[in-house]
């Protein structure tokens, strides 16, 4: 599916529903009321007054992916995941983002949004960003919802991730994270191999996803065992 398609199918969805109705859905699932949620963007760079026309953090080689996708899961899920759904899983209604193009039409497209909001039969779906939020803010959360794993992509490893944490809790149960390091390594890497191989709905070059982040807090920290396991956990039953 891609994000044309997806827009196409609530398009024609909404068609078949009176105004009566859709007046009422909108009512309940519009946030233009809600007040957005300042974002803290501290640690990305200032990009300057000028909005860009291409999100600067797209590359999993860039210094700032990874904090950018960590700033921005904060920022979606204050402002965004009301409609558009946890995890960027939409419930129908609302466009599933996790299927906008990670191009230049897809940056287009998220910028006006973003920038100018959505309204529809006169009620606002969606508030404008842009001047409250900054551009700091809309390319992280860009950057962590083009990063989110294709439907189902995970379903292959869920069994064996499953393993893994229960193996990572008994470490942290039972011995330091410098102890467990010789046991820790290699799962590190299948983890890393793992998250490698997880395809974006969006066609972004990398995935973030429960295996990825577990990788990166196995940091050998003295609580990384255990948060690793709760990480793992919380992870693996958002995907289900």
């Amino acid at each position: 599916m891609n994000f044309r398609n997806c827009l196409l199918g609530i398009f024609a969805a909404g068609t078949a529903l009176s105004l009566t109705a859709l007046d009422q859905m909108g009512r309940v699932e519009a946030h233009g009321d809600v007040a957005p949620q300042a974002v803290d963007t501290a640690g990305l760079p200032d990009l300057g007054e000028e909005w860009l026309a291409e999100n600067p953090w797209r590359d999993p080689e860039s210094e700032f992916w990874a904090l950018a996708i960590k700033i921005g899961a904060s920022g979606y899920n204050q402002n965004c995941a009301r409609c558009h759904g946890l995890e960027v899983i939409s419930g129908g209604l609302a466009p599933d983002l996790r299927y906008l193009e990670a191009d230049d039409y897809g940056d287009e497209w998220y910028l006006e949004r973003y920038q100018h909001g959505y309204t529809q039969n006169g009620i606002t779906k969606m508030p404008a960003f842009g001047e409250l939020l900054g551009q700091e803010a809309a390319w992280a959360i860009r950057t962590y919802v083009e990063t989110r794993p294709d439907e189902g992509a995970l379903d292959p490893h869920a069994d064996r991730l499953k393993a893994i944490r229960d193996k990572i809790k008994d470490l942290a149960a039972s011995t330091s994270a410098a102890d467990a390091e010789d046991t820790v390594a290699p799962l590190r890497t299948e983890m890393s191999e793992i998250a490698d191989s997880l395809e974006t709905g969006s066609g972004a070059p990398k995935a973030d996803s429960v295996a990825s982040r577990a990788v990166l807090q196995l940091d050998g920290s003295d609580e990384s065992l255990k948060k690793t396991a709760e990480i793992l956990t919380i992870g693996l039953s958002a995907a289900q």
